[in-house]
């Protein structure tokens, strides 16, 4: 059987753009990430509305040094 991933908060994007260009830097580290939209409505599939993105918990600590390190400490909330 298949183990679940339990994923856990790690920060928001201010939108959807910017959540998936930070989704593709941590994932360049080899880190999984999962954006979550705060919002369902969208034009033409982008959402202007923050962005939550999602790791794994027990990758959680490692993905937030990484925003510290190379997205500025404001980001990691």
């Amino acid at each position: 059987m298949a183990e679940r991933i339990k994923w856990v908060y790690l920060t928001t994007a201010p939108e959807q753009l910017t959540a998936e260009m930070w989704r593709g830097l941590i994932q360049g580290e080899g880190l999984p990430v999962m954006i979550r939209s705060g919002d369902t409505a969208s034009y033409l599939g982008v959402t202007a509305a923050p962005c939550r993105l999602m790791v794994p918990a027990e990758r959680l600590e490692e993905a937030q040094a990484f925003m510290r390190e190379h997205l500025g400490g404001d980001s990691v909330v």
